[in-house]
């Protein structure tokens, strides 16, 4: 069995899907994957999270004449009460099985309220090696960039057990994915575990060291590590913290992460 023949494999296994299609990005794999729903729902309305998403979550729906509602957050964690309201008028949900990559969604109850009324697109970059989320999405996907936990820095797929939504669709013949990229991800996939646990152990480390600041879902799993603050005495304490220690981060409000105050330390980043 080929590089190619593997990784397929092993994604299924790490998906808990049958049908995988390799994307030469994660935006490719999350426009598929909307473009797939799509054709499945026809035209409507793509809920996504308020805060704690990506940058073409509310860009690429309107580029498919899709209209598009956000889902109110608590620092990035959904809102189930607000999604039961807004389920029922919308045809996808796309959002992040981890918000930011700090704090872990409640997957399986996300899924039980749109069962049956839209479409759930999960993007599974924090999860996946770690997580096999696959049974409470109709898609799922994830992305191999710069600073993903399988870093490979090209690539990415989405898989569904509802071959329907990827079968004799025209989207797949546009896509292409580098053949020599095959082998090296791989290598990737198969230490996924072992860089999961690495990741997670330090944001456990940093938020025992940062007991006095206001670390936002402390208690939740999670591969970065976002914290408030309230001043900029604050601000600096918490940047101080990350420079003496080479950490990485990024200053919020900022969509993709928190819509408030708050440095984002990006543990994801790091190469260990």
């Amino acid at each position: 069995m080929g590089s190619k023949e593997k990784v397929i494999e092993k994604l299924k296994q790490m998906s808990g899907h049958n049908n995988i299609e390799m994307t030469d990005s994660g935006n490719t794999a999350i426009f598929a994957a909307l473009y797939c729903a799509r054709k499945m729902t026809d035209l409507g309305k793509v809920l996504i999270p308020d805060q704690g998403g990506w940058l073409t979550y509310p860009k690429y729906p309107k580029m498919l004449q899709m209209d598009v509602e956000t889902v109110k957050t608590d620092n990035g964690l959904i809102d189930l009460e607000d999604l039961k309201k807004k389920v029922s008028d919308a045809k996808i949900l796309l959002y992040a099985d981890y918000g930011g990559y700090f704090v872990k969604q409640d997957v399986k109850k996300i899924y039980e309220i749109c069962k049956g009324k839209c479409l759930v697109i999960i993007d599974a970059c924090a999860s996946i090696g770690y997580e096999k989320n696959g049974e409470y999405c109709d898609i799922l996907l994830s992305s191999f960039g710069r600073w993903k936990p399988v870093n490979l820095k090209y690539g990415g797929f989405l898989s569904t057990n509802n071959k329907d939504l990827f079968e004799h669709n025209e989207i797949f013949n546009t896509i292409n994915f580098d053949e020599e990229y095959y082998a090296p991800l791989l290598k990737k996939l198969e230490l996924a575990d072992v860089r999961q646990k690495f990741l997670r152990e330090k944001c456990n480390q940093i938020k025992k060291e940062l007991k006095e600041f206001n670390v936002l879902h402390r208690k939740s799993e999670c591969l970065n590590v976002a914290v408030a603050f309230g001043s900029e005495e604050e601000k600096e304490k918490i940047i101080n913290y990350c420079n003496e220690r080479n950490y990485e981060y990024t200053l919020c409000p900022r969509y993709i992460r928190l819509n408030r105050d708050a440095v984002c330390i990006e543990v994801k980043r790091l190469e260990g």
